[in-house]
């Protein structure tokens, strides 16, 4: 457990800018001048699916959301939990009961102050069934009491374990004892929402002109597929402290071209297009950036009725995941630090220990020749197999697409039809397991191996490979209430390593072009949970 005293002490920075008189010339801490314009201007892909805290379900979207609105916790460069709306919080003797204290000075972007009210009204509407949230399963992840009858329907949302004792304290009874707990509530769905703002502009809520949030920045501006706008709050409660004015997302679909609009001078921040990185960052040492992120990018096995029937048999499924060559995709084609991936787990997640793996230890000579043998033994010679590959617009899933199809082709005689998509339509059709294989890329949304192993699960709303194993389901369980689960994780991933549901291709590092003016990126959070009211530009 996080102690009150640990989380008064990660205030120290926060304190050390009350302090300072003169923030608009001089940073309080590091007392570097600051530089005359604040306005950090990134690139996006694609158009974020939602900013709606219980309703987003991209890593865009979450980053618009850790702006627009802020939650019990944060996290600081590091990871490590801050206050957020919460100054603090106490949990019982066997962690089934945490108390959380608000902040008395939090106000909405209306004028409104924030209350414990707004937090348990929030997180009912995560796990009612009727707001269908895309992540209504990160309810039942949290384990709150009663939340599957909740979820089911079985039960009002009312009787879910979170109240409201007064305006400032807000209780939250879980089912089992869950020591990471508060780890959690740094994930956007549990931001509040404003249940007045909703009531009278339905889904419209979100849109400028109708948002009300409570967080650093207001958004302002939003052109779909072109580019949204937020700017600083005024009444957020450490307003004084934020130094940036206004952060400008633009949405650039071409990774190339984005490259190109940032050494113009047109973007603060963009990532590397796919193979340039080492080029990149001789030419510019400054600007590039590469750092290990708590992601995985990764197939995923449609292994439902609606699948190629080669694809039932556990012998096919493996082949395909030996014969890809992993070092050829991060080092050939990607070069930006990332790291072959073996396990859907990352190397990087807090005591994780990755279980022995035959096919990390073997070359890929043998990996190839163990991949045709198996699917021989299958009874199948390639040939009569043709796989529809689905992925999301994007140059460095193109070229990944491509590369993994020629590797089934040339190894194992296997025909692949790749199915290129925008964003939405591409989750729909995921979703709706209109596939055989497709990509996925999942980042922890808190920095345990249950947030990515629980997708694992049967019953979780993003095992779009349809998979379904009780001893992974009961590990899972059983991993809930452990006081030490990390024997259960490594277990899963060994179930994993037998049935392959999913192909694990690489995990990711953060590779960016930045400008070296910007300070305060916190490349040591291997979640990459960044908010702009940490960053600032120091002159030139």
């Amino acid at each position: 457990m996080i102690s009150n005293r640990a989380l008064a002490l990660s205030s120290v920075f926060s304190m050390a800018l009350l302090a300072s008189p003169s923030i608009a010339d001089v940073h309080p801490v590091t007392n570097e001048e600051l530089a005359d314009e604040q306005v950090f201007t990134y690139r996006v892909g694609d158009e974020f699916a939602s900013i709606d805290p219980q309703l987003a379900e991209d890593v865009q979207g979450g980053e618009f959301i850790r702006d627009l609105f802020e939650g019990l916790m944060n996290q600081d460069a590091d990871g490590n939990l801050v206050p957020g709306v919460a100054t603090h919080f106490e949990a019982n003797a066997d962690n089934t009961v945490y108390t959380f204290q608000l902040r008395d000075n939090a106000k909405w972007s209306d004028g409104k102050p924030v209350t414990a009210h707004d937090f348990e009204y929030s997180w009912k509407r995560l796990a009612d069934p009727n707001t269908a949230s895309p992540y209504s399963w990160f309810a039942k992840e949290m384990g709150l009491k009663n939340v599957k009858a909740v979820m089911d329907g079985d039960m009002d949302p009312s009787e879910l374990g979170v109240k409201a004792l007064d305006d400032h304290t807000l209780e939250v009874q879980l089912e089992n004892s869950m020591g990471h707990f508060p780890l959690m509530t740094t994930s956007e769905p549990t931001f509040p929402s404003p249940k007045w703002a909703i009531d009278a502009h339905g889904s419209d809520w979100t849109k400028p002109g109708n948002i009300v949030s409570n967080g650093a920045y207001v958004l302002t501006e939003h052109v779909p597929q072109e580019k949204s706008v937020r700017e600083r709050n005024p009444l957020y409660w450490n307003d004084q402290n934020t130094i940036l004015e206004r952060v400008e997302a633009l949405v650039i679909s071409d990774d190339n071209g984005a490259l190109t609009r940032y050494l113009a001078g047109e973007l603060d921040r963009t990532e590397v297009p796919t193979g340039q990185y080492n080029a990149l960052s001789q030419k510019h040492p400054d600007d590039a950036v590469s750092f290990p992120r708590l992601c995985a990018y990764y197939y995923f096995i449609n292994m439902t009725e609606n699948t190629h029937p080669a694809l039932l048999d556990p012998r096919v499924r493996e082949a395909l995941y030996l014969a890809i060559d992993r070092e050829v995709i991060t080092n050939a084609i990607l070069q930006g630090g990332e790291f072959p991936a073996y396990t859907f787990t990352p190397e990087a997640t807090a005591n994780f220990v990755s279980p022995d793996s035959s096919a990390r230890d073997m070359t890929q000579a043998e990996r190839d020749a163990r991949a045709s043998a198996l699917l021989a033994e299958a009874g199948y010679t390639g040939e009569e197999i043709e796989l529809d590959l689905l992925y999301n617009t994007s140059e460095a899933h193109k070229k990944i697409a491509i590369i993994a199809s020629q590797m089934w082709k040339q190894k194992l005689g296997v025909d692949t039809v790749l199915q290129n998509m925008e964003w939405k339509t591409f989750l729909e059709a995921r979703s709706n397991q209109q596939f055989d294989i497709g990509r996925a890329g999942w980042c922890g949304p808190y920095n345990l191996a249950s947030s990515f192993l629980d997708l694992m699960s049967s019953t979780h709303a993003y095992n779009d490979a349809g998979y379904a194993n009780a001893e992974v389901d009961a590990l899972l369980e059983k991993a809930k209430t452990s006081p030490d689960p990390s024997a259960s994780f490594t277990r899963i991933e060994e179930i994993l390593a037998t049935d392959f549901p999913i192909i694990p291709i690489y995990h990711y590092a953060g590779v960016y072009m930045m400008n070296d003016d910007l300070r305060n990126w916190p490349v040591g959070n291997v979640e990459q949970k960044w908010y702009s009211r940490e960053l600032y530009f120091a002159a030139d």
